[in-house]
């Protein structure tokens, strides 16, 4: 039997339209969340619920609009505002049954303890950037709701707009919102964020219906390629919602945002089935195609065996590295001439860093930079000035063509010489001193004693850990693999010479 704050909600999404199909169950988790699962077999292409925008809370429907126009607050911002007062509200908001099944946040890093995040994150992917977060998000809202709150104009209770108030509304916008349209910008949409995440196989699919106007043409659903790339994390100022990673709703064609603004005729956004779900199964959407470390910071959540899984090595570990062997002035020197051959890292937050991916390759201009730096003087000082006197030399030669003379059409494989090699393998072992004293094999066993549900942090925690320090394994072994390919190439060398 449905528990009561489920009969609440579904009876709040009879009374503001929202249509579902009578085959999805909503089920309570041990961690207090809902998940969605089929009562009977369910078909590819079955339309299983139809949400009025208007049902959304956002920035535009909140009867916090007005105080969210008058101090400029938009996007997530605005949201997180919206949802701060509607809270203020309680039964009388016209939300209740919706924010009732929502937690009080969700457990984002950015709202765990500074002494959490040291004690768990140390070493990965995260530790600096939800540091960052909490800096940033602080700061957000000392600028932004702190004014709000000693505001003559609107009255405002106070205890409800605090700066653990806004942590907490901003866990729920940054995990749970999802982009609606160029109207109502980005939002709270009952239902939809029920839907848990399985990455690569999402069982739902979101579209905006068209307008009546246009029966005969389909809804229509835009790629958001943001979350294909394998990068750095951006802060928790930016809402990056499950709709958000997977597809961006714009409006159907010949839509406007007078159409956009008219109660009686509004837009509806659709939930489609992209496959046959089994009866008793659970339906997932996905958030899109993320490692772990992206998961954790925008979910709160990581996923064992994660095949998008990545672990970045930053230029400063690079440079710490050269300092070990050669003069700052070396270091300074082979870095200006790698950029003059049109190479750079990949950049975030203002930091440079290079990807290992998944199966342990590491990025293409990480090898470049590692030959560059360990050039021999004369063969640098030609490539050097070979550089200066052709002028524009990246513009008219490929990626792969950065050298002339006795090196040329450098290939990954041609790249791992045995000093590049040995310099991977050294960079891996720094890389890994991040994480401490503890080894890999110390966090998988500290992970089989842990349970998820009541040490989340922890384990989740140890997900992230256990798969970069497995990369960084997989890092060393093509190294490896590289050195027997160099010793059996040399092997083969001299018996052609001695034949």
């Amino acid at each position: 039997m449905a528990s009561r704050r489920i009969r609440a909600f579904k009876r709040w999404m009879s009374s503001n339209e929202i249509e579902f199909s009578d085959a999805l169950e909503f089920v309570e988790t041990e961690n207090s969340g809902i998940c969605v699962k089929s009562k009977c077999d369910l078909n590819e292409g079955d339309l299983i619920a139809t949400i009025p925008k208007n049902s959304c809370l956002t920035i535009r429907t909140s009867g916090a609009s007005d105080l969210i126009a008058g101090y400029d607050l938009d996007g997530c911002l605005g949201l997180c505002v919206a949802v701060m007062y509607e809270r203020t509200l309680g039964l009388m908001s016209p939300w209740a049954g919706y924010l009732q099944i929502l937690p009080e946040f969700e457990p984002l890093p950015f709202v765990w303890s500074l002494d959490d995040i040291d004690r768990f994150l140390c070493g990965t992917e995260l530790h600096q950037t939800v540091k960052e977060d909490k800096t940033l998000i602080y700061e957000d809202w000392k600028e932004s709701i702190l004014p709000l709150i000693h505001s003559t104009e609107f009255s405002l209770d106070a205890n409800s707009f605090g700066v653990e108030d806004y942590f907490a509304a901003k866990s729920l916008v940054a995990s749970r919102s999802f982009q609606i349209d160029d109207y109502h910008g980005c939002g709270m949409v009952p239902l939809a964020d029920l839907f848990n995440h399985k990455t690569g196989a999402e069982d739902v699919h979101f579209t905006l219906a068209p307008s009546p106007s246009e029966s005969d043409d389909e809804g229509e659903s835009v790629s958001d390629d943001e979350n294909d790339r394998n990068n750095k994390f951006e802060t928790a100022t930016k809402a990056n919602g499950p709709l958000d990673a997977l597809v961006v709703l714009s409006p159907s064609k010949g839509t406007d945002l007078d159409f956009e603004e008219k109660p009686d005729n509004p837009p509806v956004l659709e939930m489609i089935l992209v496959k046959d779900v089994k009866v008793g199964s659970e339906v997932f959407n996905t958030y899109g195609l993320m490692g772990n470390a992206a998961l954790l910071h925008r979910y709160g959540f990581t996923e064992m065996d994660n095949p998008y899984d990545i672990v970045n090595i930053d230029l400063k570990l690079v440079l710490q590295w050269s300092a070990s062997l050669f003069s700052s002035r070396h270091g300074r020197a082979r870095l200006a001439l790698w950029r003059k051959l049109g190479y750079s890292g990949c950049e975030s937050q203002n930091a440079e860093y290079f990807e290992i991916s998944y199966d342990g390759e590491p990025q293409f201009e990480l090898l470049i930079l590692l030959y560059v730096i360990l050039l021999n003087e004369e063969t640098y000082i030609k490539l050097d000035f070979s550089v200066a006197f052709k002028g524009n030399f990246t513009s008219n030669m490929s990626k792969n063509r950065i050298f002339e003379g006795d090196i040329s059409e450098m290939s990954g494989e041609m790249l791992l010489t045995k000093s590049v090699c040995k310099a991977l393998l050294l960079l891996a072992d720094m890389r890994e001193l991040l994480y401490g004293t503890s080894s890999l094999q110390d966090d998988m066993e500290n992970l089989q004693k842990c349970d998820c549900n009541s040490e989340r942090k922890l384990y989740h925690s140890l997900v992230l850990r256990i798969s970069e320090r497995k990369i960084i394994q997989r890092l060393r072994n093509y190294v490896k693999a590289g050195i027997r390919s160099l010793d059996k190439a040399r092997t083969l060398s001299r018996k052609r010479l001695k034949s």
